[in-house]
């Protein structure tokens, strides 16, 4: 087990003054399998005050509207967390049982469908469909798939934006965890295996000591439903454990965006992030 504080600071600047801005933040880790959420909270800059719901796919968001002028809106979540290894069992269900399986609740019907993002192409289809042919069950095959995505994936910065498709991505065979996660979903997708997009935080030093700050990463993996929900990295190739924290879920990057909204002012913002994790046990 890990306790972790994260500190995420993000937000826009604008090369001129704002009049009203109306946004949604996902940024939140909520206690789940794995996880338990010792202290969380969201300051708001310029002052505002908040409305806090769970969304659709579980995720808790905060709503708030900012009526003032400013030239600066800032987020910075807070949160301490305790984060256990998760347990991996081997084989699910079979193919035989995967389509009745899968078809037998929404949330996983849900999953199965295609995405503008996570639409694949010809060769990732056909990628997926040969790893498959050979693997004995869909858990394996899943895992199979996931990690000949990384394999063939450079995680590189700048090469795509938060509109890049899965198509985009692999065309390039460059990306960040986002557009990892996105191709993956796509190929699981492809052949019946309902697969969620999964947003949250990931410490990147394993042998961190206690009292370490490191420069931490806001991040994406998959999860995939064998007869249960499974969670793997394929950006790391590393299946999910005690240095992951978990923020939302959703279909895609668009359901589970830590920062969206609307404002009246100057065409032209810029974006910036900071993620710091500190080890505390």
């Amino acid at each position: 087990m890990k306790r972790l504080r994260i500190r995420h600071k993000t937000g826009f600047r604008y090369e001129g003054e704002v009049t009203a801005s109306y946004n949604e933040a996902r940024m939140l880790p909520a206690s789940s399998e794995g996880q338990f959420v010792l202290h969380s909270h969201l300051d708001i800059s310029p002052l505002s005050s908040q409305h806090g719901y769970v969304d659709y796919w579980g995720t808790r968001v905060s709503s708030f509207e900012i009526l003032t002028p400013h030239r600066e809106l800032a987020l910075t979540a807070t949160s301490l967390v305790e984060v256990r290894d998760r347990e991996h069992a081997g084989s699910g269900i079979s193919w035989d049982d995967l389509p009745a399986s899968a078809g037998s609740q929404v949330q996983y019907v849900e999953q199965i469908r295609q995405t503008r993002l996570t639409e694949t192409d010809d060769e990732i289809a056909e990628l997926a469909r040969r790893i498959a042919a050979d693997a004995a069950d869909p858990c394996s095959a899943a895992e199979a798939i996931c990690r000949a995505v990384g394999e063939s994936m450079e995680y590189m910065q700048g090469v795509t934006g938060v509109h890049s498709t899965a198509k985009d991505a692999w065309a390039e065979r460059k990306g960040v965890c986002q557009d990892i996660t996105h191709v993956a979903l796509g190929a699981l997708r492809s052949i019946g295996i309902p697969a969620r997009y999964v947003s949250g935080y990931l410490h990147p030093k394993p042998d961190a000591a206690v009292g370490e700050t490191v420069a931490g990463e806001s991040h994406a993996w998959v999860e995939w439903f064998c007869g249960e929900w499974h969670g793997w990295d394929p950006t790391n190739l590393i299946p999910i454990g005690d240095r992951h924290v978990l923020v939302g879920r959703g279909r895609d990057y668009n359901d589970v965006a830590p920062l969206r909204g609307v404002y009246a002012g100057p065409f032209r913002s810029e974006l910036f992030v900071r993620v710091e994790i500190t080890r505390e046990a």
